[in-house]
């Protein structure tokens, strides 16, 4: 199915939508300020002044307004993982990814999402893109939007349990692999009997070592299961999830903020030492302890700080 984008100004798009005001159907999807069916095009308008036009005659009819803006879904080989199908990027894909892993303070989350080959661009109209290249208030700004259009399930491992499994012995690329398992199974459930062209996990372990790490659950997702680096551009069903899985953790790091009544910084460097320190002095080991990831090397960083302030 082509896919085109036109961009227009506010006289040309109220052109476009009395040409086809005959054929107008109600599309109830944030952003949509019209939305028309014809037999071989779907046309679809935004407040943004773009107009997508889908199906078999959707050259012609993105060419009766002005120059096609055609979204290029080739994949780059710059991500390393499973070889990729062509054309991945308007596929209907489950996504997963995670964050927290890197921080000191806060929660690991998971997140999986559920984009169909029809929702890719309104998805890319909401505005994800690889959530690196995004800012926390966007995100926080963009994640309600997905939550209500997307099937999804987002799981947040909160420090006290984080803390009791990883002193189990249990590595992080356990701890991720286990919430990405059962994130997946989430989404696949809501689906019910739809199915998606592809599982795309953005890889964090290979594919043999991902699997070793899960091979006690009762159910594994393995079927069309992709691995790759990058996902986030690969396939927006990553990005969004990813974008999902960060407001989580901002959510659980603002609650863990009020708790010790300062603002918790994001990382693992200087500043989160400092902060950690403070949180020792005034509150105690357990407080810290319940709050981050105990095994970093913070924790023993924050000690040393604490004793010399002491001092």
């Amino acid at each position: 199915m082509s896919n085109h984008v036109i961009e227009v100004d506010a006289q040309v798009l109220q052109k476009v939508m009395n040409h086809y005001a005959s054929s107008k159907v109600v599309r109830n999807a944030p952003g949509v300020v019209f939305a028309a069916k014809l037999p071989d095009t779907a046309i679809t308008a935004y407040k943004s002044g773009k107009v997508l036009f889908q199906g078999a005659g959707a050259d012609r009819e993105a060419a009766r307004w002005g120059k096609a803006e055609i979204k290029s879904t080739s994949v780059k080989p710059t991500s390393k993982g499973d070889r990729l199908p062509d054309r991945l990027a308007e596929l209907s894909v489950v996504g997963s990814d995670e964050t927290g892993t890197g921080d000191f303070f806060g929660p690991v989350t998971v997140a999986a999402c559920y984009v169909r080959a029809d929702q890719v661009a309104l998805v890319r109209e909401l505005g994800v893109m690889d959530s690196k290249l995004l800012t926390d208030d966007v995100m926080r700004k963009i994640a309600p939007d997905l939550q209500a259009t997307l099937i999804h399930s987002v799981l947040t491992l909160k420090n006290e349990k984080y803390n009791e499994v990883q002193g189990r012995g249990w590595s992080q690329g356990k701890i991720k692999a286990l919430l990405h398992n059962q994130a997946l199974k989430h989404v696949l459930r809501k689906m019910g009997d739809e199915k998606p062209a592809y599982i795309l996990i953005d890889q964090f372990a290979e594919r043999g070592i991902y699997y070793n790490h899960i091979k006690s659950q009762s159910e594994i997702i393995r079927e069309n299961v992709l691995f790759s680096t990058k996902a986030e551009g690969l396939h927006v069903s990553v990005a969004a999830a990813s974008i999902i899985a960060r407001v989580a953790f901002l959510e659980e790091m603002d609650r863990l903020s009020t708790v010790v009544g300062m603002t918790l910084p994001k990382g693992a460097g200087p500043k989160v030492d400092e902060v950690a320190a403070r949180i020792l002095l005034k509150d105690g080991e357990e407080q810290l302890k319940s709050m981050t990831k105990w095994h970093f090397a913070n924790a023993g960083k924050a000690k040393n700080i604490a004793v010399k302030k002491k001092r």
